[in-house]
């Protein structure tokens, strides 16, 4: 039996850093922000009990600077460091790191980060679980001959996946035989230069599918599922609106999916909050695993609206060494939540990054809203990270009225001086395809398209 938790250091920045605060100060948890110069003046630091500079802007000389992290932590002797997700979030060494100074690591053990942050190795562990994979490959490809072999197997099109890669890179469509040697080549080229790491894999290139992610939390015996997120509202393989429960699944589905996402945490010994990502074949109504992200995901508040459950406090729990305190019969999921992912991006030219001054801004209020952002009047968003400067979660007893309450609340939202995405999510979310829930995850890309052909025409 662990000690709950008297200090955490947070190494992100933003609006995760912010939640992790909020979730620290209810807990009665001292918190430290790890923070680089340009994010001096932000609410998260202004928030934080302490804050320490660990480097200026540039990433991997600060946030991805895991030498300055660890040092920060022991500087101001903190239990633990939550990670948040991107930078060290799922780095296998930083983990590893941690553990060799003596400080807790707020997610799996290093090991574990390790197996399932290699796809290859995700995909044979969750072979041996049972859980059901993209029909491809069994290990990763070495050379044309052998790419050759498992294409007579499979059949084209094909997807090349970095062994390394995730959030969307890595990947490549082989449309037939004629393109594959030169396809093949030239994404293990990538993946030495973007991962460090040449090994690919291949799968069948499933064309109308939707992607459903099981939200998970163990503490290292018992391991819980929290229902499902569909995030099939993507643009060029980044999500921009999630929603829970799926449109989609029935109640044999969702248990199915479920239960392979509990065995495959069980066949490696996981620990702490993750996902188990899946491809939903909309053509046979199959699921198939894709990859575990062992972090907690940008879109955890999209589970926390509609089954109640800090996700954030869980962690801190788990992290202090402390038991579950809940079973899978306590997890109940009421009504709908659909997030909306707002970034500092200009939809009208070519989704450009849009860095500035803030000038008003007023969040959206009301009956099942929320709002998870950093930003404030006068806050000037650097060009350094991520555009995203926040998400609106709306809650509603039934997913029209989660689909009217996010209409209502995107009206509502102010952000002056700069250009977001909130428009295009009106656009979606207003759309026959959304409210229907009968979509795949070329529907977005389908919708700028018509967008633009409309505009063309009108002009």
């Amino acid at each position: 039996m662990g000690e709950p938790l008297r200090s955490v250091l947070i190494a992100n920045r933003g609006e995760i850093a912010l939640r992790v605060i909020r979730a620290c100060k209810e807990l009665g948890i001292r918190s430290v922000l790890a923070y680089s110069e340009a994010d001096a003046g932000s609410l998260p630091v202004k928030l934080a009990d302490q804050a320490v500079c660990i480097g200026p802007a540039p990433v991997n000389a600060s946030y991805r600077n895991a030498r300055a992290v660890v040092s920060a932590a022991l500087a101001f002797t903190v239990d633990a460091i939550h990670p948040g997700y991107g930078f060290l979030s799922e780095n296998a060494d930083f983990a590893a790191l941690c553990e060799a100074e003596g400080v807790g690591f707020i997610g799996p053990s290093a090991d574990v980060i390790r197996r399932m942050g290699d796809k290859i190795e995700a995909k044979k562990i969750a072979r041996r679980a049972g859980v059901p994979t993209v029909p491809g490959s069994v290990g990763a490809i070495a050379e044309y001959g052998e790419a050759l072999a498992v294409a007579g197997e499979v059949g084209y099109p094909l997807l090349i996946k970095a062994a390394a890669g995730g959030g969307g890179r890595g990947m490549r469509v082989v449309p037939s035989a004629a393109t594959l040697e030169k396809d093949l080549a030239e994404i293990m080229s990538e993946a030495e230069v973007a991962f460090g790491d040449p090994s690919v894999y291949i799968e069948r290139y499933l064309t109308d599918i939707r992607h459903i992610e099981i939200q998970v939390i163990s503490d290292g015996s018992t391991v819980l599922h929290l229902g499902e997120r569909d995030c099939t509202a993507q643009r060029r393989n980044q999500k921009l609106i999630e929603e829970s429960p799926s449109p989609v699944l029935d109640a044999d589905l969702r248990r199915s999916m479920a239960a392979a996402a509990v065995a495959l945490c069980q066949e490696v010994g996981y620990r702490n909050a993750g996902t188990v990502e899946f491809v939903f074949d909309n053509v046979s109504r199959t699921p198939y695993f894709i990859e575990m992200n062992t972090r907690i995901q940008v879109e955890h508040p999209v589970t926390e609206m509609v089954t109640g459950i800090d996700l954030i406090k869980l962690q801190l729990q788990i992290a202090g060494g402390l038991p579950l305190d809940l079973t899978q019969d306590d997890i109940v999921v009421r009504g709908h939540a659909i997030e909306c992912r707002i970034n500092a991006e200009d939809p009208g030219n070519g989704f450009a990054p849009n860095p500035g001054r803030i000038g008003a801004f007023r969040a959206p209020g009301g009956p099942g809203v929320r709002m998870d952002s950093h930003i404030e009047a006068g806050y000037v968003i650097p060009p350094y990270y991520d555009s995203m400067i926040g998400k609106l979660i709306c809650w509603g007893q039934d997913r029209d009225e989660a689909i009217a309450r996010t209409l209502r609340a995107l009206g509502e939202l102010v952000v002056d001086g700069i250009v977001t995405t909130a428009s295009l999510h009106e656009k979606i979310a207003d759309s026959p395809e959304f409210r229907s829930g009968r979509f795949n995850t070329a529907f977005v890309a389908d919708l700028l398209s018509r967008t633009e052909s409309t505009d063309r025409a009108s002009g």
